[in-house]
């Protein structure tokens, strides 16, 4: 069960990146995929990474909310 939840929560993640474009921005490179990854992790450890979360939070909620606004009135996107 826990194999289970864990290849699906992976699934969701990957989800995510397809979402946001990365993958078609980076033409499919992994190598430079994981750097961004990597580079925004880092990002996420400095001495202001309250701040980078806080913003990068509102900015995937307000994307969520946008496309659940847009499925809600049939938009065709």
């Amino acid at each position: 069960m826990q194999r289970r939840e864990r290849t699906r929560h992976l699934i969701e993640l990957g989800g995510l990146v397809q979402k946001a474009g990365l993958v078609e921005l980076v033409e499919d490179d992994r190598a430079t995929l994981y750097g961004a990854l990597l580079e925004l992790a880092g990002r996420a450890r400095d001495d202001d990474a309250g701040d980078v979360l806080a913003l990068w939070k509102r900015r995937g909620k307000r994307a969520f909310d946008a496309e659940a606004e847009e499925n809600q009135t049939g938009g065709s996107g």
